[in-house]
């Protein structure tokens, strides 16, 4: 394995972490910008009105998008196998 292959890899599973992360950190991220501003309008400055909301619909996005981490985990964890046992092979 070349240091080129390594970053390759390196490469490959930041995209799969951003790909698998990103739908629940941008649901997280709309909620938190609605409930700030909601909060600003009203001046309610509760703090379990930030926390339930979002730990809620961070939970229910996971439930709802997992077949779709799960086969982007399991395709690239199949591909990053078939790199070790290429490695293997003269």
């Amino acid at each position: 394995m070349t240091e080129t292959d390594a970053i390759d890899i390196c490469r490959e599973a930041i995209m799969a972490m951003i790909v698998i992360s990103g739908p629940i950190m941008i649901v997280m991220l709309v909620v938190g910008v609605i409930i700030s501003l909601f909060q600003a309008l009203t001046q309610i400055q509760e703090q379990t009105l930030t926390f339930v909301p979002k730990m809620l619909l961070g939970f229910a996005t996971a439930i709802f998008l997992a077949p779709f981490m799960l086969s982007h985990l399991t395709t690239f964890t199949l591909h990053i196998a078939d790199r070790i046992v290429a490695v293997g092979v003269p």
